[in-house]
């Protein structure tokens, strides 16, 4: 099998030795399986960093929490963007040193708090007074960075509803972090996940910005501008290089912001999606009726294990069998449960060979990153991915 790229679509994938590919050419696998690589990861971490300066990447450690993966990530120098006393625990176990780790999600219990507190780590998000108040009581004197929404819909998946406060509240936090022995460190935001084009960057910041100038302005001494993720993977559409969009993105916010202290990255897809692919098989090939102008191919992998991010269409992954080169036609694909939500592509189908069968190999390019993470319960009796780290 050719587990290279299309020569169609290097020209627009930054280039870089994938060990993963190769190894899936060389091996077997009975079930479906992430194979994603260390070094690969490294460079990807390297790249990114050179482009992005002077700011320090927390690494999202949702996006693949490999211990491997962590462990390099440590000895390059990374800090870590956590979300659990989980994910703390596991960045500690690998070496991590808790200065070099933010709490970053807005909702956590009061016991992972104290947690975190009792275990060195000083930096906090919020987007409440009832975030604040519960880091106030177990994280006294703690450092905190305010996620603010912010409205972008040039984001393949945005992220602005869940996480964050109104630009109209920040002030009141503000000072309610101060009232509470809090430092009000910094401020937080989320350009929405695989922002493919930097330029995409520019109305968020252009939001955020104001907010900055004006929090300082008014006494608060930030520090902090944290810029989150959004780097995006190569998945068939054209990016820009890594180093390059980290740079752009870079010389946006020098032209709004001025000299920040401090600026954090959160690379997540970003780091490993490119680093790892899964290798599945394709368990049916079928149609609905005689007339039905798509197949239906049904793998042994989908969305309840580890292909969540097709919730949507969102992410469109690209496939690789032995056939290619040859006849294709439109296919509807869908994972192997006895859920009638797990299908994965059917509002656009995708192009798949005609010679496809029943046992064939495929491979699913740029998974390294939300598909382990997203697979672990075995959900119906398919169990969940396995991981080989190179």
């Amino acid at each position: 099998m050719n587990a290279t790229i299309p020569g169609a679509l290097r020209a627009a994938a930054p280039v870089f030795a994938d060990a993963a590919a190769a190894f899936i050419a060389a091996n077997g696998f009975d079930k479906p399986t992430l194979v994603i690589s260390r070094d690969r990861v490294a460079a990807q971490y390297d790249t990114l960093q050179a482009g992005l300066g002077q700011a320090h990447i927390h690494y999202a450690v949702k996006a693949n929490p490999a211990p491997e993966i962590i462990r390099t990530l440590v000895k390059k120098g990374s800090g870590f963007d956590a979300a659990s006393r989980q994910e703390i625990e596991l960045c500690l176990g690998q070496g991590a040193k808790a200065s070099s780790i933010s709490f970053g999600n807005t909702i956590k219990r009061a016991s992972d708090i104290a947690f975190a507190h009792s275990a060195g780590v000083t930096l906090f998000a919020a987007d409440s007074e009832a975030e604040l108040d519960k880091i106030a009581k177990h994280a006294p004197g703690a450092r905190v960075y305010v996620r603010l929404i912010v409205e972008n819909a040039l984001a393949d998946w945005p992220l602005s509803r869940k996480f964050g406060c109104s630009a109209s509240s920040l002030p009141a936090l503000l000072d309610h972090a101060v009232a509470v022995g809090l430092q009000p460190y910094g401020l937080s935001f989320h350009v929405g996940s695989q922002t493919r084009e930097a330029a995409f960057w520019n109305p968020v910041l252009d939001q955020i910005a104001p907010l900055w100038h004006a929090a300082r302005a008014a006494g608060h001494d930030l520090q902090l501008l944290n810029i989150g993720g959004g780097f995006p993977a190569f998945y068939g559409q054209t990016i820009q290089a890594p180093r390059a969009y980290a740079a752009a993105v870079m010389g946006a916010i020098r032209a709004r912001f001025g000299d920040v202290p401090q600026i954090m990255a959160e690379p997540g897809r970003g780091m490993v999606a490119e680093a790892g692919h899964i290798v599945a098989e394709v368990m049916l090939v079928s149609r609905k009726s005689e007339d039905d102008l798509h197949r239906w191919v049904y793998l042994d992998v989908g969305r309840f294990s580890g292909l969540a991010e097709t919730e949507g269409e969102a992410i469109r992954y690209q496939f690789i069998t032995r056939h290619d080169g040859g006849e294709t036609g439109p296919c509807v694909l869908a994972g192997p449960s006895c859920d009638s939500a797990d299908i994965l592509y059917e509002k656009r189908p995708v192009q798949l060979p005609l010679a496809l069968r029943d046992g064939d190999r495929i491979v699913i390019r740029n998974c390294g990153a939300y598909t382990s993470s997203y697979s672990s319960i075995g959900f119906n009796g398919f169990p969940p991915l396995d991981v080989v780290v190179l």
